[in-house]
């Protein structure tokens, strides 16, 4: 983890901005998206929800996102047998994701490089992801690639049929139709996290306050310090395992933009 400091860079960003909020540094619109990436149709001056609904929609993933999930759903609906047990299921995964997201943040996207027979290797969900942190304005590059999403989908099909055995053992009931729930619970989170994630980089502000909850600690991870922050959907995962420090006290990282690249 990152040096945490008490004077110095701290001190100023204390004296600048709050633990709440953000330095005007890391405020600036010039860290999103250009305005010009959101057009609305209404011509108003501000980004509306559904501009970037429009713009996250016609992006390559989101359809694939979309089809996994009705096919989740024309596998369970005409299973039937729906009972308490598929909102357990639903409420399982929910309760998980935070602390499935900040693994996979931590271990996979910020995973270095390493040596293998004398070569560097870098994986290639990490080598996207740097590119994303080198150009976190640029929409086309801060959704998964179609081949991932793909990648994403089979893997999460096989996990969950492999957990419908241990789970239909401790809860009872039709095992299939728990695994479909489950698949469909798994894709709609996938597909939040991924507009979550888009959200966050347009020109739209937040103006609630869950959202602008997460796109606080996301802009912190980005441009303060790739240490820290790593819930996208949820503050949850950072606050629990110590990731969400009070930023006045996080020492800006030369690396957040480039992460392993050293400059």
């Amino acid at each position: 983890m990152s040096r945490i400091v008490t004077g110095g860079a701290a001190a100023t960003d204390a004296a600048q901005g709050d633990g709440e909020g953000l330095t005007p540094d890391l405020d600036a619109p010039h860290l999103t998206a250009p305005a010009e990436a959101v057009p609305r149709r209404d011509g108003k001056a501000t980004v509306a929800l559904r501009d970037c609904a429009r713009v996250f929609a016609r992006q390559p993933s989101p359809p694939y996102l979309f089809g996994a999930i009705l096919i989740a759903l024309a596998l369970r609906i005409p299973q039937g047998h729906w009972s308490w047990r598929d909102l357990v299921v639903a409420a399982g995964l929910v309760a998980v994701t935070p602390f499935v997201e900040w693994l996979i943040h931590v271990y996979l996207l910020h995973s270095p490089p390493f040596m293998l027979f004398g070569r560097r290797i870098e994986i290639v969900s990490a080598r996207e992801h740097r590119a994303h942190h080198e150009h976190p304005g640029l929409l086309s590059g801060v959704l998964l690639p179609v081949g991932a999403v793909i990648v994403f989908a089979l893997m999460i099909a096989a996990v969950t049929y492999a957990m419908s055995f241990p789970v239909a053992f401790v809860l009872g009931g039709d095992r299939l139709a728990g695994a479909a729930t489950g698949l469909i619970a798994a894709y709609s989170i996938l597909a939040g996290y991924e507009w979550t994630h888009f959200l966050i980089h347009t020109p739209y502000r937040p103006k609630r306050r869950y959202f602008k909850a997460i796109w606080r600690n996301h802009r912190l991870h980005h441009f303060k310090n790739e240490r820290f922050w790593f819930g996208v959907t949820s503050t949850v995962g950072d606050r629990a395992i110590g990731t969400a420090p009070d930023q006045r006290t996080v020492e800006r990282s030369p690396t957040a933009r480039s992460l392993h690249a050293r400059t």
